[in-house]
């Protein structure tokens, strides 16, 4: 299958409810529902972007429902903890799930877990969606783009670029901006976009793509450095930041 690199390297992050394989009008959905607290798992640790969003969302259910939504954090695996964790659940509707587009690398990277997103998990809504943001140290020499390429072939092999795991969309998008420039530069992957950040800012790691809700304030505080964001165009969050579509 081929990606269509350019909307790829514009595309943008997604965050999707879903919920496990559903049981039928006759069992436990066709009685009052809900009718005690459900589970919203995130795959994500708390800090990055996918956490504060399943919160507020969870609050609101929980509202809405008059039964607590609990939020349960299931970081690792690239997404892949939690997802197992989910279909592996009752199909009572009980448990729902943060999904994103790492939901489609899933059976392509880890064939033997088994998981069928399109059979296995029932979308419910798309909750957000957002850019990716390439950042760097403070201590980097590269405040452009051009910069950064220019610093990574004057040391082929030796930096690195962090992601918040295996097949979601910043390290997508990292390994499809290597394709297309053709630099030499080796990927780290996290258990999440927190734990990725806490180890660029003091430079541990050289480069970072990161979901733009999960860097914002690093970088508005002066913490990261911002190169450019992976949109179409510029957005006012951050109006001085170019783009690399």
């Amino acid at each position: 299958m081929q990606l269509p690199r350019r909307r790829f390297l514009q595309g943008s992050g997604a965050a999707v409810l879903l919920t496990g394989g559903l049981t039928t009008a006759t069992g436990a959905l066709a009685q009052s529902w809900p009718s005690r607290p459900v589970r919203f798992v995130v795959p994500f640790p708390p800090g990055g972007s996918a956490d504060p969003a399943a919160r507020i969302v969870g609050a609101r259910l929980s509202e809405l429902w008059g039964h607590q939504v609990v939020v349960e954090n299931r970081p690792g695996g690239g997404g892949n903890i939690a997802a197992m964790a989910v279909v592996q659940a009752a199909p009572d509707g009980y448990t729902l799930f943060l999904g994103g587009d790492y939901l489609s690398t899933i059976p392509f990277l880890y064939p033997k877990l088994g998981v069928n997103p399109l059979v296995d998990l029932v979308p419910l809504l798309k909750m957000c969606g957002y850019a990716n943001l390439m950042v760097v140290p403070n201590a980097s020499p590269a405040r452009t783009v051009r910069q950064v390429l220019d610093h990574v072939r004057a040391n082929p092999g030796k930096l690195s670029f962090a992601s918040a795991g295996a097949g979601s969309s910043p390290h997508l998008t990292g390994e499809l901006f290597r394709f297309k420039t053709g630099i030499e530069i080796t990927h780290v992957p996290y258990r999440g976009g927190a734990s990725a950040l806490n180890d660029l800012i003091p430079g541990r790691v050289d480069v970072m793509f990161a979901t733009l809700p999960s860097v914002l304030g690093q970088v508005r505080d002066g913490a990261a450095r911002a190169i450019a964001i992976t949109a179409a165009r510029r957005i006012p969050l951050l109006p001085d930041i170019p783009t690399v579509a």
